[in-house]
């Protein structure tokens, strides 16, 4: 038992002077005095390329359809019935062009009767006219058959009118393209009996957001591609003061020379419209990217190689690159690199080769 004791005891002792040994003789490390070496990080490399500012025609292609100038239906503007009926769909008339006939109903005869009338009025006329030359009548007299003679020509004039109502003219020139009358119908003031639509010259119609509608002014030019193929060229004739409730567009007419009529009505066309020119610079796809606002843009470089956030607008959309506005003549665009920095970093702005 005293042996297992004197074993513990050393035991004890032997792990103290282990642990103390750890301690003793060591001293705290001097404080460094002198100044600290440290390697400075080399700032980032960005490739950039000069803005090249230059005036761009715009353009805007919309799509739409086509639409008649002129549309008007020839109505009667008497009673009576149809004896003759001159058009049918698809004539082509000029205007005042006779389409209709009615029948009399005595408007001939009350013509007849006017003249008749009048031709009495004249002769009475004459006669107390050179009674009252002769001195034989009171010139006073004279006024009352002068009035007379009035009277019966606006009476023969009233009956002519009567008689010309019978007769259902074309309006405008153009072609029929309803006929709802037909031969021997009876008809009443306002029936119709023809549409006639005027197609020289025709109209491309078109619907433009608010956003878009300040490049656009009357006189602008347009080309007109119809989904057959053909081309023509017109120019800006309308732009409507008003939206639409529906959908909050405004509408644009494109005037188009149509003398031989071959361009229908209601065909789909896609209408490409040619705004003023605005100063604009070529960046290529790749270079744009978006500010923390979601703003589309570009990071540019300054003299002291900090960088930038310079948000644009698009003026023209082509395959690889684009044509937008808001970039100063001169500044360094970051083409390559843009999307690793950040707005008020310091950056090695590296010339990029020109595309």
């Amino acid at each position: 038992m005293l042996w297992s004791r004197l074993t513990a005891i050393a035991l004890v002792v032997i792990a103290v002077l282990w642990i103390a040994s750890g301690q003793i003789g060591r001293k705290e490390a001097p404080a460094p005095t002198g100044p600290v070496s440290q390697t400075e990080a080399k700032p980032f490399a960005v490739s950039v390329l000069p803005a090249i500012v230059e005036p761009r025609s715009r353009k805007l292609t919309l799509s739409g359809r086509t639409e008649a100038d002129v549309r008007t239906m020839a109505v009667a503007r008497t009673n009576g019935t149809v004896t003759q009926l001159n058009v049918r769909r698809g004539s082509i008339v000029k205007a005042d062009e006779i389409i209709a006939v009615l029948s009399d109903e005595a408007r001939e005869s009350n013509v007849a009767q006017a003249a008749a009338r009048l031709e009495q009025r004249q002769k009475e006329y004459d006669a107390k006219r050179l009674l009252v030359e002769s001195g034989n009548l009171a010139k006073l007299n004279l006024a009352q058959f002068e009035a007379d003679l009035k009277g019966a020509q606006a009476l023969l004039a009233q009956a002519e009118a009567e008689r010309d109502r019978g007769m259902v003219r074309a309006p405008v020139a153009g072609v029929i393209n309803e006929v709802p009358a037909n031969l021997g119908q009876s008809l009443q003031p306002g029936a119709q009996v023809a549409e006639v639509m005027s197609l020289d010259p025709m109209l491309a119609v078109v619907e433009i957001s608010e956003r878009r509608l300040s490049g656009v002014k009357v006189g602008d030019r347009a080309d007109v591609r119809f989904i057959g193929g053909d081309e023509v060229k017109g120019s800006v004739r309308f732009i409507s003061n008003r939206a639409s409730p529906q959908t909050r567009t405004y509408r644009i007419d494109v005037s188009l020379a149509n003398p031989e009529g071959k361009i229908a009505d209601g065909v789909t066309t896609e209408v490409t419209l040619y705004l003023a020119p605005v100063d604009a610079t070529k960046v290529a796809r790749s270079a744009l990217t978006f500010s923390a606002e979601g703003k589309l843009g570009v990071r540019v470089v300054d003299d002291q190689g900090k960088v930038a956030f310079v948000p644009v607008g698009l003026v023209e959309d082509q395959t690889d690159y684009l044509y937008v506005s808001g970039i100063a003549a001169g500044t360094k665009m970051i083409v390559q690199g843009q999307d690793f920095v950040k707005e008020g970093q310091i950056v090695e702005a590296v010339a990029a080769k020109a595309p």
